[in-house]
């Protein structure tokens, strides 16, 4: 394995113009140890397929991208959204991934009421915990930033995230730390002792702050060094709060995904051992 990529896991949204089993060669040849996959293009893939892939090149799948969507009202969209995402912890379980990434959805059309949105999240958690449990899944939850609270994600905090995870088992529910969302909080490094103390730090993924942000503020995380994050600061807190698990890179960036997807591989890999291996 190459020096100072022992922990790192490429997320497959950084390279998306990677087909997956060019993303799976590259990551061998490149002695990449991790892969946090999404649902999508697994699905279109093939799941069993695709566990079959990633387990025969030797990688680890740190994560499935996303569950979650958990907010709506009306009574037939939040059924949907339960199966969906039993859906998504089988195939985190065929994937052999212990965690699955929830995004949990924003504000319903016409409602002003985070409040309420924040409770359809945590019953929602009430049934999804114990099937994923069942299931060796354990669901992360990700705070947005607050920019993403109306359309995306009523969660914005960790100190949010935690709120809703402790209501549960930390093995049932936990957070996810993205520096991305995070890195503006000053309360967020003590969220973060706060959650490695409870073993709910369930995973923990860099992207940078860029400016001036992108036209498509969704697709604006900067590659790691470019911007106004101290990855390495965050690595220490997350350390220092007992975490030991993988830490994947999670990009979205119209400018990166025109690139060649191999030579952004390389470059992330590369920026990674400078900036947190």
């Amino acid at each position: 394995m190459t020096a100072g990529l022992a922990r790192f896991s490429i997320n497959q949204m950084t390279v998306k113009q990677l087909p997956l089993p060019e993303l799976v060669d590259a990551c061998r040849e490149l002695g990449v140890p991790g892969v946090g996959l999404w649902r999508e293009p697994v699905q279109a893939y093939g799941v069993e397929a695709t566990a079959k892939l990633v387990r025969d090149a030797g990688l680890t799948v740190t994560t499935l991208c996303r569950g979650g969507f958990l907010t709506a009202t009306d009574a037939g969209e939040r059924a949907a959204a339960l199966a969906d995402n039993r859906r998504a912890v089988d195939e985190a379980a065929a994937l052999g991934t212990d965690t699955l990434v929830l995004v949990s959805g924003g504000l319903p059309a016409g409602s002003k009421d985070l409040h309420g949105a924040r409770e359809r999240i945590a019953d929602a958690l009430a049934e999804l915990g114990p099937y994923a449990e069942d299931h060796g899944v354990r669901l992360a939850i990700e705070p947005l930033h607050p920019m993403f609270a109306s359309d995306r994600c009523v969660v914005s905090t960790l100190a949010q995230a935690l709120d809703l995870a402790e209501r549960f088992p930390a093995h049932q529910v936990g957070v996810t730390v993205d520096t991305y969302h995070i890195w503006w909080d000053d309360t967020a490094p003590a969220q973060i002792a706060r959650a490695g103390a409870q073993g709910r730090i369930h995973t923990f993924q860099l992207a940078d702050w860029i400016t001036p942000l992108p036209e498509g503020v969704l697709n604006g995380r900067g590659q790691i060094g470019d911007g106004a994050v101290d990855m390495r600061e965050w690595k220490g807190y997350v350390d220092a709060a007992g975490y030991t698990g993988a830490i994947e890179v999670e990009l979205f960036n119209d400018t990166l995904w025109a690139r060649d997807g191999r030579a952004l591989l390389a470059e992330t890999a590369a920026r990674f051992a400078e900036h947190a291996g």
